[in-house]
């Protein structure tokens, strides 16, 4: 396939019919990220994506774009709502896997020398691990609840301040969920898990503001150099696994039926308005609203570590939640006329612009937060939405960094207690429920993260807001 630049953050894949692509293909990425893009089979999955009956634009990829499971980790994608099709490929296993930006009132001169007491008490408080039990029990009666109301329900009972689930993308809850849709076996494996943080690449991570990019932004998020801030990263654990893996095996099949053939068994899709496309699309915001669930049970327990280390009188107050891995129903204009669409959002953030009416009212002036983690032990950033990402993303930027090394190869030659070593030697301390979630998240198994902040913001889809620090990682 044939890759040519467009200007300095644009790339285009010309829609060849011959492998049967209705559209072009988008990457966002600057001359030295399109090096290491090249290494894996995500372009090729971008050009696949491409394939997808009734998509709308361009199959985008955005910096941090890396291969996935069917659509690239980093892609977007949308569908036309009335004739277009669903793939939980285009979601990923770990729906509604977001990040949560809290502000505290302290600084790094107050947090730094408590800092290792402070880690432990939270490792200790907040579950974390591939199984995890957590301290939220709840019986099946309040899981049905949960997967309707979301962070909601979290606050109404007891989890957290009325304003928090104000704070999260959606208000916390997606409409139309349908519990009924969720399997015995995802509601079996999610009922011990609401406010865990899961394994991976999920974390916890207690940062200081290091840079200010956007004075005007960063006060309406009440961010001020040097103050201490608490970035959470997690999603709708066991739960949301399950029912993608409880979707996938119900579509392959399905798509024999609809005739649709796609290049890739891993793209699975049905039609949106199928019975099996409404089904889940009514598990995945029943997955969603676990997971807004689930982080705000994070932060309540997060809250709780941090007034035992520092007193009653320290505050956490949510700055915004927004999550990446996702389907929603949008409408944007395309082509000079208004589309309702179903973007599909793999590893990649909703970012809107300035004056949105689904902004809270605090940023309608400065726009969406965007929260974009980099790899343990470097810089995470704060952005905020612009007009390019209406325009030619669908309202969406990038996740992360983006992998350039699987686990797997990560993992060779390398000992935990040396990564740990030289991190602590950076003044960031680590810790971890394993040695792997350690030796699998080091700063040389990802992209550059300031690279790719580079492009969404010179792209136009995304300002640069403030650079966050490390100081305490926990890892499951």
């Amino acid at each position: 396939m044939e890759l040519e630049a467009i200007d300095a953050y644009r790339y285009r894949i010309r829609r060849d019919e011959r492998l049967g692509m209705r559209t072009d293909v988008i990457v966002y990425a600057s001359a030295a990220l399109i090096e290491h893009i090249r290494r894996d089979q995500s372009l090729q999955q971008a050009v696949n994506v491409a394939n997808l009956p009734g998509i709308v634009g361009p199959s985008l990829a955005m910096p941090d774009i890396h291969q996935g499971y069917g659509f690239p980790i980093g892609g977007v994608a949308a569908t036309d709502y009335r004739q277009g099709v669903v793939s939980p490929g285009g979601v990923g296993f770990d729906i509604n896997c977001g990040v949560r930006l809290v502000r505290t009132t302290l600084a790094e001169a107050d947090v730094r020398p408590r800092l290792k007491a402070l880690i432990e008490q939270v490792f200790r408080d907040v579950p974390c691990g591939a199984g995890g039990s957590g301290q939220v029990k709840i019986e099946e009666k309040q899981l049905e609840a949960v997967l309707v109301e979301g962070a909601r329900w979290m606050v109404a009972n007891g989890y957290g301040d009325r304003r928090d689930a104000e704070y999260a993308e959606a208000g916390g809850a997606l409409e139309d969920a349908d519990p009924d849709k969720v399997s015995p076996r995802a509601r079996q494996r999610g009922l011990p898990q609401l406010g865990t943080l899961g394994s991976g690449n999920h974390f916890l991570e207690i940062q200081t503001v290091q840079e200010l990019h956007d004075p005007a932004a960063a006060r309406a998020m009440g961010l001020e150099l040097g103050q201490v801030v608490v970035l959470i990263h997690s999603g709708s654990r066991g739960l949301g696994h399950q029912v993608c893996t409880d979707y996938l095996a119900q579509m392959n099949p399905a798509m024999k039926k609809y005739g649709i053939t796609l290049p890739d068994r891993q793209l699975a899709c049905v039609p949106i308005h199928s019975p099996e496309g409404q089904a889940y699309l009514g598990a995945m915001r029943a997955a969603a609203n676990f997971a807004w669930a689930n982080r705000q049970g994070i932060l309540h327990f997060l809250r709780g570590a941090f007034r035992r280390i520092f007193g009653d009188n320290v505050r956490l107050e949510l700055i915004y939640d927004v999550c990446h891995n996702i389907a929603k129903r949008e409408t944007y204009e395309v082509e000079g006329v208004h589309r309702e669409v179903l973007v599909h959002r793999k590893g990649a953030t909703r970012a809107f612009p300035a004056r949105h009416r689904e902004i809270p009212a605090d940023y309608r002036a400065v726009g969406q937060p965007v929260f974009i983690p980099g790899s343990m032990g470097t810089a995470s950033w704060v952005l905020v939405g612009a007009e390019g990402a209406m325009r030619e993303s669908f309202g969406s930027v990038c996740h992360g960094a983006g992998r350039l090394m699987s686990r797997t190869a990560v993992r060779k030659g390398r000992d935990a207690r040396q990564v740990q070593k030289q991190l602590e030697e950076q003044g960031i301390l680590v810790r971890s429920e394993t040695r792997d979630g350690i030796v699998e998240e080091v700063p040389e198994a990802y992209k550059n993260v300031d690279e790719v902040i580079e492009v969404v913001h010179h792209a136009g889809l995304a300002r640069k807001v403030a650079r966050l620090r490390p100081m305490g990682v926990i890892k499951g």
